[in-house]
């Protein structure tokens, strides 16, 4: 086996799990770390602890890449200190940076990802019934609304100072859900139906808006490495392209009426829905515009939602292969019982 180029935090946990499995076929080596034993880590060890970082880049003074997954996410608010949130998602993550920039002087590191989340928007996410869907892109301030958006937004801006002090070229990724449970809404749930038949109806109506395929994410990560010297310093959206477009009547429409936008936007949607029995939402209060990284970072995302109805229509599956190979992890314990431990 060939030197490892590439070190993966977060390795088993979905979105590291996909990047294991799929940079083997894409010319890459990856090293996997992770706090919980998997198929897919190669070593177990926290982010946290410095030492641990710092031991990897002398193990494989070969490393390229840091693509870096490893996160307490939302889910975990419910059942982890902040002090927990503060010493994974900042402190973590600095140790991986200032790691990676002291590797760079020896002209290994290459590129450094960030992996952040549209969660960090926060507050700004949330217009009132009544008024018009939220249009959000990289210029949109966050507002956070818990310990998960302040620490992600806090990271996000540690990348930038340490990139600014050392020059280790650094892209950020503000992903939209591709996790695979149930949504944690319960209001959400019921305006589709409970079940698996109204979760798959949710997140094909996600596509629109928030929700993008854990492959198209990973194809995102693999540009965001390929682009990042040429770039510098970058932070996009990450998300299936939206059928609608950034227009004043669109998004006033959205609020109430999103079902006939939908059909207007999405060729075939309707008949699609008609023949599964599926629900449209009454109301969408947010688009993702991920346009600036099809642009910037060459990203072609293939499983959009025009592909979903398409997939669908012919009895195909519109989810990747890695979708169901990833699976789900099953590794948040919190009180909805949507996340259960493994």
């Amino acid at each position: 086996m060939s030197d490892p180029d590439v070190l993966v935090t977060g390795s088993s946990g979905h979105l590291g799990c996909a990047l294991m499995l799929s940079l083997p076929s894409l010319g890459y080596t990856p090293v996997g770390i992770d706090i919980l034993d998997s198929a897919t880590t190669t070593h177990v060890g926290s982010i946290a602890d410095r030492d641990f970082v710092a031991s990897l880049f002398r193990r494989y003074p070969t490393i390229q890449h840091v693509l870096h997954a490893a996160t307490l996410h939302k889910p975990h608010v419910d059942s982890h200190s902040k002090a927990d949130f503060v010493d994974v998602n900042i402190t973590g993550t600095l140790n991986l940076l200032e790691e990676a920039a002291a590797a760079r002087k020896d002209k290994a590191v290459e590129s450094f990802v960030f992996v952040s989340t549209t969660s960090a928007f926060g507050r700004a996410l949330s217009p009132r019934p009544g008024e018009p869907a939220a249009w959000i892109t990289e210029d949109v301030v966050p507002i956070p609304k818990n310990i998960y958006g302040v620490t992600k937004v806090a990271a996000e801006d540690m990348c930038r100072l340490v990139q600014a002090q050392t020059g280790l070229p650094m892209v950020v990724l503000r992903t939209s859900r591709f996790f695979p449970e149930a949504d944690d809404d319960a209001d959400r749930r019921a305006l589709v139906g409970d079940g698996s038949d109204g979760d798959e109806n949710l997140k094909v109506l996600e596509l629109a808006y928030r929700r993008v395929d854990i492959a198209d994410v990973v194809s995102a990560c693999v540009c965001a490495m390929r682009k990042a010297r040429e770039l510098g310093w970058g932070k996009y959206v990450i998300s299936a392209p939206p059928p609608f477009c950034n227009d004043s009547e669109v998004l006033k429409r959205l609020d109430s009426g999103a079902g006939e936008v939908y059909a207007e936007c999405v060729p075939g949607i309707k008949a699609v829905f008609e023949m599964k029995g599926w629900r449209f939402l009454p109301r969408l209060d947010r688009v993702y515009d991920s346009s600036k990284a099809l642009q910037e970072l060459d990203w072609q995302p293939r499983y959009t939602i025009r592909n979903a109805v398409n997939k669908i229509t012919a009895g195909e599956e519109w989810r990747s292969d890695l979708t169901f190979k990833v699976g789900k992890r099953g590794y948040h314990e919190v009180s909805t019982g949507v996340y259960t431990a493994r």
